[in-house]
């Protein structure tokens, strides 16, 4: 007779295969010339924009696992009271500079190309059960024409019943110069969220339900933005579901832990190379100006996770869901 003990183990076990089992299903990846599309099932979940006039690339627009759109249409397409300001905020995306910071080039803000982050080629696209690997090869181009960085991006794309999550291992290389990122809020891994997340927007028609929260327990965006943090999660209400995007940083991530560019209007940012702006912004006294310089072959590593998920989940859940990510 087998021991209860060992009965309440294998049973939990069983349990545990069978709701895997029932949760399982196969992520494709669909390419066109100016995108790839991500489909859990035949459930749509992302795109990642890679058109050659694009500014950068991006994922847009990004569903939650229900189907809610989490991302900002405009500029990208239009959606009724939605606001219209930053037209550069396009979906969730890696950029820096607004001001000419990086070698006297601006690639942050909305301007004519170059300078440009140009998708240059797939380097790896891989299919599974609930998993979907997207490694992508860019370069930061000047306005000279000329390749200032290349841009490794290792996008892992996982996904469980009630949440999604994104992993980003993005490595920066310089090239034939040394490249220097002045310092400026205007940065760097981003994410414009739709109106109904955001905490508050003044150009928006509809209803703001959204309210930060980082690591040490602070929350909305007056307490929050330009803070450092190793996670900040943004949740709100949609047709009566909790529904929340949350940005972990890594510790292996170049200055971590990373400054929040998290501004109450829906610009949901990472910003670990800027500190300026933030420490005069939260009234430090003599704010200090930093810099990051990579000389030729140099590398700068940028580790992020995304998670979008709907239900409730505790502060724990989020402390727990770190960690695990910082053992990653």
């Amino acid at each position: 007779m087998m021991n209860p003990k060992n009965f309440l183990l294998l049973v939990m076990l069983v349990c545990t295969l069978t709701i895997q089992r029932g949760f399982s299903q196969q992520v494709n990846f669909v390419q066109t010339e100016d995108q790839i599309d991500l489909f859990l099932g035949d459930k749509m979940v992302t795109s990642y924009k890679i058109g050659e006039n694009l500014l950068k690339p991006y994922l847009f627009p990004i569903l939650s696992p229900s189907g809610v759109v989490v991302t900002r249409g405009f500029p990208i397409e239009e959606r009724k009271g939605e606001s219209k300001d930053h037209p550069h905020h396009t979906g969730l995306y890696f950029t820096y500079g607004s001001n000419e910071e990086v070698n006297g080039n601006s690639f942050w803000n909305l301007h004519d190309i170059p300078p440009q982050i140009k998708h240059m080629e797939v380097l790896e696209m891989k299919e599974g059960k609930n998993k979907g690997y997207l490694t992508t090869l860019s370069h930061w181009i000047g306005k000279d024409h000329k390749a200032l960085l290349s841009e490794t991006r290792k996008m892992e794309f996982s996904f469980i019943k009630d949440r999604y999550i994104f992993d980003f291992d993005i490595v920066l290389k310089a090239l034939n110069l040394p490249v220097t990122f002045e310092d400026t809020k205007e940065g760097m891994f981003a994410v414009r969220v739709a109106d109904w997340l955001a905490e508050k927007s003044n150009q928006s028609e509809i209803q703001n339900t959204g309210e930060y929260l980082n690591a040490e327990g602070d929350r909305t965006e007056k307490n929050i933005w330009g803070k450092r943090s190793s996670w900040v999660r943004l949740e709100g209400e949609n047709d009566g579901k909790r529904i929340g995007i949350a940005i972990y940083h890594h510790p292996e991530s170049t200055n971590y832990p990373t400054f929040w560019h998290a501004r109450g209007y829906g610009c949901f940012a990472a910003n670990p190379i800027g500190q300026f702006d933030f420490q005069k912004g939260r009234h430090i006294e003599q704010p200090e100006k930093r810099t990051l310089t990579l000389q030729p072959g140099e590398e700068a590593k940028f580790k992020f996770r995304v998670t979008i998920y709907e239900g409730d989940r505790t502060f724990e859940n989020f402390n727990k869901e770190f960690i695990n990510f910082s053992r990653k």
